[in-house]
């Protein structure tokens, strides 16, 4: 039985049945999904789709993102957020528009999106941060659980600095020491030169850039053994993603 953490997959239907092949995932397996299923490649129904009969046949945990709010408002009134839409948003309607699927099932799924969770061993999973130095259960602004990228750029800080230096002061890294572990997506790792999960202090990203240039990664979470998808762009080769 393994935890397996699965990175943003952003539309990437081919990507994730390519990756769950590779790292032979089998129905005894639990799979946290780190959010942003929607928005960049042009399969992002199908994806849900794919992802709501999963739940059925295996333990799945799925974490909100922000491009999954932005959908889930569009699905649920009609509204079309302008930022949503430049960026990625016009192929997720595209595809809702292509097959047939009941819609009241696909707003259950994304209802159902969990902010975070942590687990019996304090590893918290979220997809974007956080800011409360008491923790999630304390954050005064929810959206940051998706949008806010402060946490990594705070561990990477850490990383680079050291530690040992910088708990010596008064504005320590309290929220990285709050938790075993962190996980995230949101932020992807090519964005610092790396295709692979990244860790940085306690945190690991495990959002490759699978809506660009990247890949899309699973990673053991107790191993830290992890599997990758072929490059996006050569699974869909006609498209652009999100490289716009």
């Amino acid at each position: 039985m393994r935890t397996l953490v699965v990175g943003d997959i952003h539309g990437g239907f081919k990507a994730l049945t390519q990756v769950l092949k590779r790292a032979n995932v089998t129905t005894s397996d639990t799979l946290i999904f780190m959010g942003d299923y929607v928005d960049g490649w042009s399969e992002s129904a199908e994806l849900v789709e794919f992802l709501i009969d999963l739940n059925t046949k295996q333990k799945c945990i799925f974490i909100r993102g922000n491009h999954d709010v932005w959908c889930h408002e569009w699905l649920l009134d009609g509204h079309i957020n302008e930022v949503w839409y430049r960026h990625g948003g016009k192929e997720t309607i595209e595809s809702y528009e292509r097959i047939s699927f009941d819609k009241e099932q696909h707003i259950t799924f994304y209802d159902n999106l969990e902010n975070y969770i942590v687990d019996a061993k304090n590893r918290l999973f979220l997809h974007a941060g956080f800011t409360s130095m008491l923790g999630v259960e304390k954050e005064f602004y929810p959206k940051n659980f998706y949008f806010d990228r402060t946490l990594i750029e705070t561990a990477v800080l850490v990383e680079g600095v050291g530690i040992e230096n910088i708990t010596k002061t008064a504005y320590g890294p309290r929220r990285l020491s709050l938790y075993h572990e962190i996980y995230i997506g949101h932020t992807p790792t090519i964005r610092y030169g790396i295709d692979k999960p990244m860790k940085a202090h306690n945190l690991w990203d495990v959002d490759t850039g699978a809506a660009f240039t990247g890949k899309l990664s699973i990673l053991d979470v107790d191993t830290k053994e992890f599997w990758q998808s072929d490059p996006l762009p050569e699974l869909y080769p006609d498209e652009k993603g999100r490289n716009k």
